[in-house]
């Protein structure tokens, strides 16, 4: 299932070649079965040489990935949640999936300057000076 082919979205697709896996023996729950066989997945996919990507996209993938990111651009994820190997193999496919669509996002529009309303400059001036009368009073009477 490694070489199948990734749908991720219209324009992005990964390869199959670009995918790797790895079994590996998970902990957790699962008795025997967890002791004999491999059922938990490493899937890695080289972020940084990937064609599949643009520019913008691996830039985003890479502050997203994080800590599950290696030096060398190789993104890695981890799934041993299930105890069959094949819902493990889904589930880092998934994950990356959710991944590449979350960095793919169009940035945000940029913020609009607004001025604030007269109402609220008045209300502003207002309650600085009522604050300012009230430390006046603080003070030590004055002698009159």
């Amino acid at each position: 299932m490694a070489s199948d082919p990734l749908y991720i979205n219209d324009r992005i697709t990964i390869a199959g070649w670009e995918l790797t896996e790895q079994f590996v023996l998970a902990g957790g729950p699962g008795g025997q079965n967890v002791n004999k066989v491999s059922t938990s997945v490493q899937l890695f996919f080289n972020i940084q040489n990937s064609p599949a990507l643009n520019e913008r996209v691996k830039i985003n993938a890479v502050k997203l990935a994080g800590r599950r990111m290696s030096k060398e651009g190789v993104l890695m994820i981890e799934a041993s949640r299930f105890r069959s190997q094949d819902r493990n193999r889904e589930d880092a496919r998934e994950r990356l999936k959710e991944l590449i669509l979350e960095a793919a996002k169009p940035p945000p529009p940029p913020r609009k300057k607004t001025k604030p309303t007269k109402g609220s400059v008045e209300r502003r001036l207002k309650a600085k000076s009522g604050r300012s009368d009230v430390k006046k009073m603080r003070g030590r009477p004055s002698g009159e």
